[in-house]
């Protein structure tokens, strides 16, 4: 039986149906963003991209930190009713701009870009507040420090949007291009990675049932300040037009998330439970990991503001995006959903009739293709990038990548319609409990 571990709190958290309902939803944008990059091409890029990156990464790192913040730290969420309503929001803005880029109408992504903007920071000042009352650790002050990426990242996008519609930045003396660069840099290596890796200093541990050696100690100090330091100077220096900075942030990014990696791959190898599909994918990641982090601190090195290096070396950007933003947040799907629905419907029932596992509660089978098809699809999508294969690489790359993402989708699905069923009504009309805690 995999066991809820003892020293959380679950009861701490918001009802199933809020991180269930992020979760859905963040599904259908991952189908519809590989549907987008596939059907459009080049015409959909900024579509697709903010259907992937914010709708299904973004808003699955919403709903769990929502989820785990106060479980793992055992303090109350700030508000029930502020999670329930951070998930409209920024959905409606997130398909807004996808929508607005799409169809190319400008227009629409100031509007697009406020509503979405008004989700992302009810999410900050609820987690946030959440935070404010936990004891610091590792993961939490991670967790925090991605609150203050994720406010960047929406007045910067803000900024762009308005750009897209009236041309503002001209007018300021700002330069859309190392603005846009910004905007990337703090979207995927602050908001995103940096709850990534918050996140793995719980899940690693935990799920391998390891003990930290001496290196993983310095490895983990040494990231603990010099990625955070290495996104911020990154950024700026992208920002700002400023070579230098740029290349010292880039190297600690780099270093940061190698030293990372290795404390993974160290931990997946000393692993003392059965591998599972969660697992598997954290191994992909650390290996992605260790392959693009020297090839992007040569590239950073060599020209850091240019947008062909934006995430590393040229041939590597689809092994960050696809091999670790993508198998990481897949990886973790495959246990946060089992395991909302394992704790609410057969928790209080261990012990007084069989249950299952959180691990029977999705087809093996089928996330086993789901992942093969996205590591297929990274695979060509790399060799494509590096010039070693043929154009209909890329098309090949998409349509593994639909076929994975659709498979994905629907066996996490079938978890809440066939072992959640009471949930499905609150999950489609949207409530949240009628605990007189909900604020």
């Amino acid at each position: 039986m995999s066991a809820v571990p003892g020293d959380i709190d679950t009861d701490a958290g918001p009802p199933m149906t809020v991180p269930l309902r992020h979760f859905v939803v963040a599904l259908s944008f991952l189908v519809a963003g590989v549907a987008v990059g596939w059907a459009a091409g080049r015409r959909g890029h900024l579509a697709q991209v903010h259907l992937l990156v914010a709708g299904w990464v973004c808003l699955t790192v919403m709903g769990a930190m929502t989820q785990f913040v106060p479980v793992w730290s055992g303090v109350a969420l700030h508000s029930r009713r502020l999670a329930a309503l951070q998930l409209p929001l920024a959905a409606t803005g997130f398909a807004g701009l996808a929508c607005g880029f799409l169809l190319d109408v400008p227009v629409l992504l100031p509007v697009a870009g406020g509503v979405a903007v008004a989700g992302v920071w009810t999410f900050v000042y609820n987690v946030g507040r959440t935070l404010a009352t936990a004891q610091r650790d590792v993961t939490t002050t991670h967790f925090a420090v991605a609150l203050w990426w994720f406010l960047a990242l929406t007045v910067l996008g803000l900024a762009l949007a308005l750009d897209h519609a009236t041309g503002v930045l001209a007018d300021v003396g700002l330069v859309r291009a190392r603005l846009s660069m910004a905007h990337a840099t703090v979207a995927v290596f602050g908001a995103v990675l940096t709850t990534v890796v918050g996140a793995l200093a719980q899940l690693a541990p935990m799920f391998t049932q390891t003990d930290a050696t001496r290196l993983d100690t310095v490895l983990k100090r040494f990231e603990a300040v010099g990625y955070h330091v290495g996104v911020a100077a990154l950024a700026t220096g992208r920002l700002v037009g400023a070579p230098a900075l740029a290349r010292v942030g880039g190297v600690l990014v780099a270093a940061g998330l190698g030293a990372v990696a290795a404390v993974l791959a160290g931990r997946l190898y000393r692993a003392r439970v059965e591998w599972n599909p969660m697992l598997r994918r954290y191994a992909v990641v650390a290996v992605a990991v260790l392959c693009w982090a020297p090839l992007a601190a040569l590239a950073w090195l060599r020209d850091p503001l240019a947008y062909a290096t934006l995430f590393g070396h040229p041939a590597t950007g689809a092994l960050l995006l696809v091999g670790v933003v993508g198998f990481v947040v897949a990886g973790t799907l495959y246990h946060v959903v089992p395991f909302i629905v394992w704790v609410h419907r057969y928790s209080d029932r261990l012990g007084f009739e069989s249950v299952p596992t959180i691990e029977d509660l999705y087809d093996g089978r089928v996330a086993a293709a789901d992942g093969i098809a996205m590591a297929l699809a990274g695979g060509l999508a790399v060799a494509h990038e590096a010039g070693v294969a043929p154009p209909a690489a890329a098309v090949g790359a998409g349509v593994l990548a639909f076929v994975g993402a659709v498979l994905l989708a629907a066996n996490l699905t079938g978890v809440v319609v066939v072992h959640g069923p009471r949930s499905l009504p609150e999950l489609a009309g949207g409530r949240v409990g009628a605990d007189s805690s909900d604020r």
